[in-house]
């Protein structure tokens, strides 16, 4: 009877593994988030994406950080958010005016405006520093 017992608890742990190592593949066949523009944002609640545009203006408060994308506040169609537990990971933030950026994660509403907040430098990538793709040397 033991024995019995043993072989079914084994053959549960084997169909368990089987089943987890199924769904891993699966995970990373994932697609990359969708880009869109930092105008279209206010059409994608809730959803995760890359947000493309050109930071117009870097606001740094005492509790958070505001990266606005195409125009300065309040007319900005898209901003990214980052809270002071997070903000010693992104350097110089003000460097990014100017720069052409793509912003990931979820786009939620604040204030009727959409944002991403920024938890981490992965969420951030700069694609564009002042005409000039970034990596590439300056003549």
């Amino acid at each position: 009877m033991r024995k019995f017992v043993a072989l079914i608890t084994v053959s549960g742990f084997l169909t368990l593994a089987a089943v987890a190592q199924d769904k891993k593949p699966e995970e990373s066949r994932k697609a990359p988030p969708q880009q869109i523009p930092a105008a279209e944002a206010d059409k994608h609640y809730q959803e995760t994406l890359i947000v493309t545009g050109k930071v117009a203006q870097v606001t740094i408060r005492e509790k958070l950080v505001y990266i606005n994308l195409e125009k300065r506040f309040p007319e900005t169609p898209f901003t990214g958010v980052i809270f002071a537990r997070a903000t010693n990971q992104f350097g110089n933030l003000k460097s990014l005016e100017g720069k052409q950026v793509e912003i990931t994660g979820k786009i939620e509403e604040y204030r009727d405006k959409p944002q991403i907040v920024l938890n981490g430098t992965n969420q951030l990538k700069i694609i564009e520093s002042n005409g000039t793709p970034a990596g590439a040397e300056k003549p």
